[in-house]
């Protein structure tokens, strides 16, 4: 074999590992939907045999809120350290394990320890599957990997309440719980094999020290951690409580509820797939970055504003749909949020502040869901929560006008 068929050769190599890759990072984020959303889509039958009230329920999800928001904490330290295989191989037997350990509660502590243990593996996912497109994707692959990396959770989101209500009906809930767990482990033999040939590009550059006082003494910073806080709410009360919302205001059995919550976030998906493409169309118009992403945002903030509607129907299939575009709205202003961070903050803070909106996000998601329990609880229903989904939305651009009048891009 010659010089260039031994070049060939490794490009070749290269090339599958890379294919291999996207592939994993796809599968692995679809696979976190997947274990986090079991629980909300079996709530019927866990609420009937263990008694649970709506605060027990709304607890569970809170649970799992603030461990991840303490955990992400932590997470790019942990990446950084082990590295990315190692890193997510860890992360995905903890959260399989803790998925599949909800078979074994019996009481709410037990269940709201598994939430917790799940919580702390699943939020290694998404840090981690950027960090290998980074490291090991040249910059066109890449943006295609981190595409799927946001497209995957409305996927996994699509296929787990098709499949898991119907499951759990013929086999029990526990065997719901043992086999998605398990779905992990098999991911992860697929993971270590597919990425034995990966090498990193070129010389990349440790991540850059950032001190902290300069991180939040910046309002730009904040400005980032407000928006995400008021939007990412609607986010987890959606992914927590639809499956409850079609039960409790349509009558719909546990064997129903997949059809629409698929709906809803197959309306997601395509807010995550086109989002990206309004905020150039009107650059290309004239406009400034200001004006451009303001406008963008704009845009989703009123087409959120279906979602409370949802409430006003008797047809479940209305209410999917009407819901589905507010998530579909979801997606294009949180993808406006994310390109507005990488516009004004320092290319060495993004993915600290970032991070930081993640934590935010978390913590309002806690909110909302606790929320939940005491407004259902105390006969309030769903009004109010549907209310705060509608405002959130233009509430988050009104702050981003008061903290940032004219965004620009940034040159330190």
């Amino acid at each position: 074999m010659n010089e260039a068929q031994k070049q060939s050769a490794q490009q070749g190599v290269a090339r599958g590992a890379a294919i291999a890759l996207v592939a994993l990072l796809f599968l692995g984020n679809a696979l976190n939907y997947v274990d986090r959303q079991v629980l909300a889509l079996l709530k019927p039958t866990l609420e009937a045999e263990f008694g649970w009230s709506d605060a027990d329920y709304a607890h569970l999800g809170s649970s799992f809120q603030i461990a991840a928001a303490g955990t992400l904490l932590f997470v790019g330290w942990f990446v950084d350290r082990l590295g990315v295989r190692v890193a997510y191989s860890i992360a995905v037997v903890v959260w399989s394990a803790a998925g599949m350990a909800h078979a074994l509660a019996q009481t709410v502590q037990q269940f709201v320890a598994a939430r917790i243990v799940l919580a702390a593996g699943e939020s290694v996912s998404t840090p981690a599957g950027l960090k290998a497109a980074a490291m090991y994707l040249p910059v066109k692959e890449r943006n295609f990997a981190i595409g799927l990396i946001n497209t995957a959770p409305n996927i996994g989101a699509i296929i787990t309440p098709l499949l898991i209500p119907p499951f759990a009906l013929a086999f029990g809930w526990q065997a719901a719980f043992w086999v998605t767990g398990a779905l992990g482990f098999f991911w992860l033999a697929g993971w270590w094999y597919g990425t034995r040939n990966l090498k990193p590009l070129g010389d990349i550059p440790e991540r850059a020290r950032v001190p902290w006082g300069i991180l939040l003494s910046d309002r730009r910073t904040w400005t980032v951690i407000g928006a995400k806080f008021c939007i990412d709410a609607v986010w987890w009360f959606v992914l927590f409580w639809m499956p409850d919302f079609f039960n409790r205001q349509f009558n719909m059995a546990q064997g129903d509820l997949g059809w629409p919550i698929a709906i809803i976030f197959t309306l997601a998906a395509l807010g995550a797939i086109t989002s990206g493409g309004l905020y150039p169309i009107l650059l290309s118009r004239g406009m400034t970055v200001n004006a451009a992403r303001k406008s963008s945002m704009l845009f989703y903030a009123l087409v959120v504003l279906a979602m409370p509607l949802a409430l006003t129907t008797g047809n479940p299939w209305i209410a999917a749909v009407l819901i589905g575009l507010g998530l579909f709205a979801h997606q294009g202003f949180s993808t406006n949020v994310f390109g507005m961070t990488a516009d004004i903050i320092p290319a060495t803070r993004v993915a600290s502040v970032i991070a930081l909106g993640a934590v935010a996000g978390n913590l309002s998601g806690t909110a909302i869901i606790e929320f939940a329990g005491y407004s259902l609880g105390s006969g309030m229903g769903y009004v109010p929560l549907f209310a705060i989904c509608g405002s959130a939305y233009l509430v988050a651009l009104a702050f981003i006008q008061v903290m940032i009048p004219k965004l620009k891009l940034a040159t330190e």
